[in-house]
């Protein structure tokens, strides 16, 4: 599924007849770094797959050595012009707007805007030693995408404000023990152990697979209180 002739090549989308769909960052020689055009390409992948019913989880991987390093800062001005809270074409917010639980097969690099793409994902699987890393700190640029949010609420503020303040990398192993990654596989397993996390979900019933994910993902912005609040009206 190509969604765009200007990268028809470089976001890739696959869907089997399972039920699961494979989007993949195909960008390898330049470590999956995203332009502008990748990234509405990203955007319109999620909102089409989660608009097809035939769909019941998404795995996104990335290819080559790399899961995302990251905005192309070469296109960093095409990146950042013109409208960029457009949430049609932000992918992000594709992701968390999407249904449909959405497995992160993370190898090599988790850089930055690759970071908070996983960071929107609802299960992890990471190959050993993989690393993510938070350099907005380091080029001077704010976090758009949630990652100063987020990720404090997953490993604590402590030490999300180590991992951002000093751009140091975290392991797949780290982040497995800090809660953040499920699964750390070897790089050989890594696709096999996402298609099994993946036809688990697609065992169980899929309208309330997709409403346990809205629950468990609305509550986590919420006090305790209206969080259980929430199991009533579901």
């Amino acid at each position: 599924m190509a969604l765009s002739s200007s990268s028809e090549e470089l976001i890739l989308v696959n869907r089997e007849p399972s039920g699961v769909a494979f989007v993949t960052i195909n960008r390898p020689r330049l470590l999956n770094s995203l332009t502008r055009p990748m990234m509405v390409d990203m955007a319109r992948a999620f909102k089409s797959l989660d608009a097809d019913d035939s769909v019941r989880v998404i795995v996104i991987t990335g290819s080559g050595r790399a899961f995302c390093s990251g905005v192309d800062l070469t296109a960093a001005e095409e990146v950042f012009k013109g409208d960029v809270k457009d949430v049609e074409i932000d992918p992000v917010v594709q992701m968390e707007r999407c249904r449909k639980p959405i497995v992160g097969a993370i190898g090599g690099f988790a850089v930055t805007a690759g970071f908070e793409i996983a960071l929107a994902c609802d299960i992890l699987v990471a190959v050993k030693g993989t690393k993510f890393i938070d350099t907005h700190a380091r080029f001077g640029i704010f976090p758009s995408w949630g990652l100063s949010q987020k990720l404090s609420r997953i490993i604590g503020a402590n030490r999300a404000r180590e991992v951002s303040l000093t751009a140091m990398p975290v392991t797949a192993e780290q982040a497995e023990r800090w809660g953040f990654v499920n699964h750390v596989v070897e790089g050989s397993e890594l696709l096999k152990k996402a298609r099994e996390v993946a036809e688990a979900i697609i065992k169980n019933n899929q309208d309330l697979v997709m409403r346990y994910k809205s629950v468990i993902n609305d509550g986590l912005k919420l006090d305790l209180g209206h969080a259980l609040a929430l199991e009533k009206v579901g």
